[in-house]
């Protein structure tokens, strides 16, 4: 699929079927985001592929912190907090956990922001991968990211970031995601000549 076509037609899909995408198309995926751009190429993404059973490991944090927010809870309703949590990392057969360890406390000239932006790159020429290849994909965050639980869960510093999660599939059978308006060229840019 030519680039520009992939941009402008890429879409985060939400309802994709039970089918395990094969690994040689999840490895292009990571491939597609370890050529993100990065300043003074310090790479510093990981990415933590889940499926099967394995989401579990994130399923149950989502449950844990889910029910960590109760106030009194009966054990029905710890029970319930947890399903919904187990629920939420098995909305696709394939998760893709986004991982950062910023290299600037041992690299004076890295700027974390820097890193953030370098590993979002990531996720967006992720995101395109899996566009061209037929793949549904969106890119899910929230508070949950950026929780110690879920750092822990994942081997990550204090210093690091879970920037979120990658979910995959192939898109359910008829799925055609809304239109996205978006703003003109004309309104989102000014252009200085002189």
């Amino acid at each position: 699929m030519d680039t520009l076509k992939a941009i402008k037609t890429r879409r985060s899909v939400r309802k994709v079927k039970e089918v395990v995408p094969p690994d040689e198309m999840i490895r292009a995926l990571i491939d597609a985001g370890r050529r993100g751009p990065n300043h003074f190429n310090t790479e510093p993404w990981h990415y933590y592929v889940l499926k099967g059973t394995g989401r579990e490991r994130l399923g149950k944090v989502y449950g844990e912190l889910a029910v960590k927010k109760l106030e009194n809870p009966d054990q029905a309703q710890k029970d319930a907090a947890m399903a919904k949590g187990v629920a939420k990392a098995n909305r696709s057969p394939v998760v893709i956990v986004i991982t950062i360890e910023p290299r600037d406390q041992d690299q004076p000239k890295v700027k974390r922001v820097e890193e953030v932006a370098a590993t979002a790159c990531a996720v967006e020429n992720m995101l395109l991968a899996a566009h061209s290849l037929g793949l549904g994909a969106i890119w899910r965050t929230g508070d949950a990211a950026y929780t110690d639980e879920m750092k822990k869960a994942f081997g990550v510093s204090e210093n690091g970031l879970v920037l979120g999660y990658v979910y995959v599939g192939f898109p359910e059978d008829g799925y055609k995601p809304n239109p996205r308006e978006r703003k003109s060229v004309d309104e989102v840019s000014d252009w200085i000549t002189e």
